[in-house]
C-alpha cells in the first residue's frame, strides 16, 4: 500500500526533504570524494618532492653499504619526513641494500616489474603486510656510478581517518539539517497554503443565497490571488446567471399566467349567462386570440432555451443578406398593407454573410415586426443594407414614438417592455429582441439600438462579410 500523506502541505514538506536530502547526499559525497582526491594529490607532490631529497641524503658508508643522512633532519619538517617508509633496491630488484627503521623487515610492494622507475615516476597504490594502505613512488637512481632503485612510500590512513570523520561529522549533521529543514519547510508550506484553506472556508460557506459572497484575496499579484480573483469572476458569471435564471422564471410565468387567466374568465363568464351562438362565436374569437399569444410565447420561450443549451446552432452557408431582408418582408406585407405603411428598402445584393437562412431571417422578422407595431399609420419604415470595411450593416428604422434614452440598453433582455400597457395591446412578448440579439452574436456580429435625432427607432445589425470566392 503506497503511502500518501493527507494533506498537501505535509506533501510538499515531503518532497522538498526528498529533494533536499538527495541534493545533500550528492554534495556531501562529492566534496568529500573531492577532498580525498585532492589530498592524496598533495600526498603524491609531496611525495616526489621528498624522493628527490632521499635521493641527495643517500650514501655508501666504508663497508660499502647503502645508508642514510639522519643529521639532516634537524629542520621543522624533519617529524613529517621521518613518516616516509623508504627502500632502497639492487638495479635488478633481486636485493634489498636499504630500509628505514619506519619501514622495518617489511617490504614495499611486491617484485619489481618490467622499466618500474625507468625515465620517471613510477606511482601506485598498495599495501604493506600488515593491510596498512600506501602510496608508493619508484626510481632508479645512480649513487657513485652504481644503479639502485629507490622506493618511497606514504601511508594513506591518515588521509582516509581524515575522510572518516569528515564522513561521520556528515552523517551526524545531516539528520539535524534535514530535521530543521523539516520543519522550516512545512512551516513555510502551511503559511503558504493558508490562503488556500481560507479561500475553501469561505468557499463552503456560498450557497445559492449568498451567491454575493467572494473569495479573500491577500494579494492579487501572486498565483494564489490570481487564483482567487478568477474564482470570484466565475461567482460573479454564477451570480448573474442565477439572478438572470430567477427573473426569466418569474417573467415567464407571470407571461404564462395572464393569457391562461384570460381564457378562464372569458370561458366562466360565457358559462355563467345563457348567450347567443353570436356572443359564443366572440367568447371563442377572444380565446383564441390568448391562446395565439400563449402559442407564440410558447415559441419564443423554447427558441431562448434551446439557444441557452445551444441546441440551435447556426447551419452556416453563404448568402446575400437581402434573401433573408426579403423573405421576412413578404412574411409580413399584409400588416404593412394594414397599417397603409410605405416601404422603403435599399439592400446591397452583393452584400454576403455566412450564416442560417432561416434564423436571420426569423432575426428580420422580429425587428421588422417592431417597427411596423409602433409605426404610425401612413409612416414610413426603412431597411437598408450595405457592405462597410468588412462587414456588411443592415439598419431597420421606423417613425415611431422611439424607446426613451433611458431604456436603451435594456432593450435586448427578455421581457423587457419600454412600455407595458401598449405592449400588451399590441401583442409583445419582450422576447422578440432578446432572439435577434442571440441570433446575431451566433453568426458573430453586434445588433445596437442608435440614437436618433428623428423620432422613431433605428436598429443597426452588423454582421462579418464572406466574400463569394
Amino acid at each position: 500500500m503506497r503511502f500518501r500523506p493527507k494533506h498537501v502541505r505535509a506533501r510538499l514538506t515531503l518532497w522538498n526533504l526528498l529533494v533536499l536530502g538527495t541534493l545533500l547526499a550528492l554534495y556531501g559525497g562529492g566534496s568529500s570524494a573531492l577532498l580525498l582526491w585532492d589530498l592524496r594529490n598533495q600526498l603524491n607532490q609531496y611525495a616526489k618532492q621528498d624522493l628527490e631529497t632521499v635521493e641527495g641524503l643517500l650514501y655508501f658508508d666504508p663497508q660499502g653499504r647503502v645508508a642514510f643522512k639522519d643529521d639532516y633532519h634537524n629542520h621543522p619538517e624533519s617529524k613529517l619526513v621521518q613518516e616516509r617508509y623508504l627502500e632502497v633496491l639492487s638495479s635488478d630488484g633481486s636485493a634489498v641494500l636499504y630500509r628505514n627503521p619506519k619501514l622495518g623487515s617489511r617490504a614495499l610492494g611486491e617484485t619489481t616489474f618490467a622499466g618500474e622507475g625507468r625515465g620517471g615516476y613510477s606511482e601506485r597504490n598498495a599495501r604493506l603486510g600488515d593491510g596498512t594502505r600506501i602510496l608508493l613512488l619508484s626510481r632508479h637512481h645512480t649513487m657513485d656510478g652504481q644503479d639502485v632503485l629507490i622506493r618511497l612510500a606514504y601511508s594513506e590512513e591518515p588521509l582516509r581517518q581524515q575522510f572518516h570523520e569528515l564522513l561521520i561529522a556528515l552523517g551526524i549533521a545531516f539528520p539535524v539539517v534535514m530535521a530543521g529543514a523539516g520543519l522550516a519547510g512545512y512551516f513555510l508550506a502551511r503559511r503558504t497554503l493558508l490562503p488556500l484553506e481560507q479561500m475553501a472556508q469561505r468557499a463552503a460557506q456560498i450557497t445559492p443565497e449568498h451567491l454575493d459572497e467572494r473569495l479573500p484575496v491577500e494579494n492579487a499579484e501572486d498565483e494564489l490571488g490570481q487564483l482567487a480573483s478568477i474564482f470570484n469572476v466565475m461567482l460573479g458569471r454564477l451570480e448573474n446567471s442565477f439572478e438572470r435564471l430567477k427573473r426569466f422564471t418569474s417573467d415567464a410565468s407571470h407571461e404564462l399566467r395572464t393569457p391562461l387567466a384570460c381564457i378562464r374568465s372569458v370561458g366562466e363568464v360565457s358559462l355563467q349567462k345563457d348567450a347567443t351562438p353570436k356572443q359564443y362565436r366572440e367568447a371563442i374569437g377572444s380565446m383564441l386570440e390568448e391562446a395565439q399569444r400563449l402559442t407564440s410565447l410558447v415559441d419564443h420561450l423554447l427558441t431562448l432555451s434551446r439557444a441557452d443549451e445551444q441546441k440551435t446552432l447556426p447551419n452556416h452557408t453563404v448568402i446575400p443578406i437581402e434573401r433573408p431582408i426579403k423573405e421576412a418582408i413578404s412574411l409580413l406585407e399584409v400588416l404593412v398593407e394594414e397599417k397603409d405603411l410605405q416601404l422603403e428598402v435599399d439592400v446591397d445584393p452583393e452584400a454576403t454573410v455566412e450564416g442560417d437562412a432561416v434564423l436571420l431571417r426569423q432575426a428580420f422578422v422580429n425587428l421588422l415586426h417592431n417597427a411596423v407595431k409602433y409605426s404610425p399609420a401612413g409612416g414610413i419604415v426603412r431597411v437598408r443594407g450595405e457592405s462597410l470595411g468588412g462587414r456588411v450593416s443592415v439598419t431597420v428604422s421606423d417613425e415611431g414614438d422611439g424607446i426613451r434614452e433611458a431604456d436603451r440598453e435594456k432593450v435586448f433582455e427578455r421581457f423587457f417592455r419600454a412600455d407595458v400597457a401598449r405592449s400588451r395591446q399590441t401583442g409583445g412578448t419582450g422576447l422578440g429582441l432578446a432572439i435577434v440579439k442571440w441570433t446575431v452574436e451566433a453568426h458573430k456580429g453586434t445588433v445596437t439600438l442608435e440614437p436618433s435625432s428623428k423620432a422613431g427607432s433605428v436598429f443597426r445589425v452588423e454582421l462579418p462579410l464572406k466574400l463569394v470566392s
